[in-house]
């Protein structure tokens, strides 16, 4: 390469070829790095040792055991500047978590303690496996109806049958969680379309709505789906009770001011501890509202639930959904925030924190918790800068569990319901139904469709059924791929989409197509009729059809016999068939079917232009 062609080269690249005061910076930072990596390494490897095989081994048990303890990087990088916001993030999140897992406790149909509980255990142990520096781990309204809806129909309204096994979805959350990290499916998440997950989140909104609904009006609901709820409440608005409407309307009002002018602060600890004073003050219960009542002071003791073998296969469906909207929630939150502040996000790793979590939740006489998105924002808006701040509220519900949860008898149950009733109202994303309706008309109808599942079947059949919507999405556009006729830009050597640039030039009887996905036993009779299809359009003879591979990542067997199949077709009919830009894992796996045996080598570097000039050359020839 002579000078003017590595100058060219180098301009051409120049993302790859830092200035030299670039790299004395980034090589100075590499050395310090280096050196911190060193320091934090050395206990377990000396200088003197570093080079047999026994420091190469120690050296890769060190980086499993980071991987799998996040918090042995960050841990001892801690900085004394972070203590204070830490602190205060994690108290303004305690403020935040109480009310709402009281709340989500009694959306589970568990009493109010069991949601101090799932929060305080899985507090304790996500922060040391979380890959995520802000997402906190707590229950979540959509987890909680999903729990309520479903084993209350196996618990046959007996409250210990019902917490067991509410438990036990925990664990089995915990172990369906576990084996998705072992086998590194932390992206097979992503594979829940966000669309349907909108319409989801908006019929958990709405299900939940005709379950607190009668709370909020002080008389008592029924069972049934959100028809049958919505129905028995307009039915029975005669029954309304009037005290306990007036308190729930305005603990409600409170609510959506704070979220409105508030955000992000504890309004709805300060809305709890209204209630409870007005409950003592005004004497609400003997003017006939209902009151939370007792809560269990202290710690339950850890252990497996008692439930049979055949209570298993009947939660393992919810246990299912539960994992997978438990997941997805996790998943995006810790995203999310990865992009806003510029950290690698491991979606596998959150697996693995996510199993710890429910685990302990689950043996600690809790039900299933996930990433909790609004926490989740206020843990970060109040300043937090480590997982540290998680374990300061997971401890300050610990001392409200072991001292403090008298003070909860008091609190009135339409002041619980508004409580419920606010922190889902987000679960309804106007915005994001419009943005959909203006980028996709199917897209909206999918949304739809998730959500009237859920009204329709139920939380647990509307999980798997936006399971199943996503999944079909996935499939129908894999199974359609783009196929499209490539033309000569003028002028060049280049052949781009002729239904984007329609002044590009035609090679008379040249006909250049191009797949734009893998070739796999479900597409290729598609590929093979939009080929066809394209070349009858023309209007000139077609002498030579070339197919473009370079948008071929993949083939199986179907992909390969259908090039092979395509060649000798054409060649019957008197037209000659070529590839070009074929990958390496494309061309070994045609010549494992024998394919250069009729079309000849095939070369890595081999263009359309190439293809086409060889063609046009050997035909003259003949001619």
């Amino acid at each position: 390469m002579n000078a003017g062609d590595s100058r060219m080269f180098r301009a051409r690249y120049a993302s790859c070829y830092p200035s030299r005061s670039s790299d004395v910076s980034r090589g100075a930072t590499a050395q310090a790095a280096g050196r911190r990596r060193f320091r934090r390494q050395s206990h377990s490897v000396t200088p003197e040792a570093s080079d047999g095989p026994e420091s190469t081994r120690a050296l890769a048990q060190n980086e499993g055991r980071v991987k799998i303890f996040p918090v042995r990087h960050w841990l001892p990088e801690y900085q004394a500047a972070w203590v204070r916001p830490d602190l205060v993030a994690g108290l303004t999140l305690a403020a935040y978590l109480l009310p709402a897992g009281i709340g989500d406790a009694s959306l589970a149909g568990l009493p109010p303690e069991a949601g101090l509980y799932a929060c305080l255990f899985s507090g304790l142990v996500f922060w040391l496996l979380c890959a995520s520096k802000h997402t906190v781990i707590t229950v979540t309204s959509a987890l909680s109806l999903l729990i309520g809806a479903s084993v209350g129909e196996l618990s046959a309204s007996d409250p210990a049958r019902h917490a067991a096994l509410a438990a036990c979805v925990a664990i089995m959350v915990a172990a369906i969680a576990f084996a998705a990290w072992l086998v590194r499916a932390g992206t097979a998440v992503n594979f829940f379309s966000e669309t349907v997950l909108v319409g989801f989140k908006a019929g958990l909104a709405l299900y939940l709505a005709s379950t607190q609904l009668p709370k909020l009006f002080g008389f008592k609901g029924t069972h049934g789906d959100f028809w049958e709820r919505s129905g028995y409440f307009l039915t029975h608005l005669g029954d309304t009770h009037r005290v306990a409407l007036l308190v729930g309307l305005v603990a409600l009002t409170a609510l959506v001011a704070g979220k409105i002018w508030l955000k992000n602060r504890p309004v709805a600890f300060l809305v709890v501890i209204a209630g409870i004073l007005a409950a003592r003050v005004l004497d609400l219960q003997a003017q006939g509202v209902s009151l939370l009542g007792a809560v269990p002071q202290g710690l339950p003791s850890l252990g497996l639930p008692d439930v049979s073998r055949q209570d298993l296969n009947a939660l393992l469906p919810m246990a299912l959904a539960a994992f997978v909207l438990g997941a997805v929630e996790t998943s995006a939150i810790g995203r999310m925030f990865g992009q806003k502040h510029g950290h690698r996000f491991d979606a596998n790793q959150e697996l693995l924190a996510l199993a710890a979590g429910n685990l302990l939740s689950g043996l600690g006489r809790g039900f299933p918790v996930s990433g909790g998105m609004s926490q989740s924002l206020v843990n970060e808006n109040s300043g937090a800068r480590t997982p540290v701040s998680g374990v300061v509220a997971a401890l300050f519900t610990l001392i409200v569990a072991l001292f403090a949860t008298g003070l909860l008898r008091n609190l009135p149950q339409p002041v619980l319901a508004a409580i419920v009733l606010a922190a889902v109202m987000s679960l309804v994303d106007v915005h994001a139904f419009r943005h959909i309706w203006r980028f996709s008309r199917t897209e909206f109808f999918v949304a739809v469709a998730a959500l009237l599942g859920v009204l329709g079947s139920g939380p647990v059949n509307g999980v798997l059924l936006g399971a199943a919507i996503s999944i079909v999405l996935l499939l129908r556009q894999a199974a359609r791929p783009r196929v499209r006729e490539l033309t000569r830009v003028p002028g060049t050597t280049y052949f781009a989409d002729r239904s984007r640039q329609p002044d590009n030039a035609r090679i008379p009887g040249v006909l250049v197509v191009r797949c734009e996905s893998a070739l796999l036993y479900f597409n290729v009779e598609y590929v093979r009729d939009r080929v066809v299809r394209i070349a009858g359009e023309r209007q000139d003879r077609v002498r030579l059809v070339v197919l473009f591979l370079g948008s071929v990542p993949k083939i199986d067997l179907a992909g390969a016999e259908l090039i092979a199949d395509l060649q000798r077709t054409l060649r019957a009919r008197g037209v000659e068939f070529r590839v070009s830009d074929a990958h390496g894992e494309v061309r070994d796996a045609l010549r494992r079917i024998g394919f250069e045996r009729e079309h000849g080598v095939l070369e890595s570097g081999q263009t359309v232009d190439t293809v086409v000039s060889r063609w046009l050359a050997s035909a003259a020839v003949s001619v």
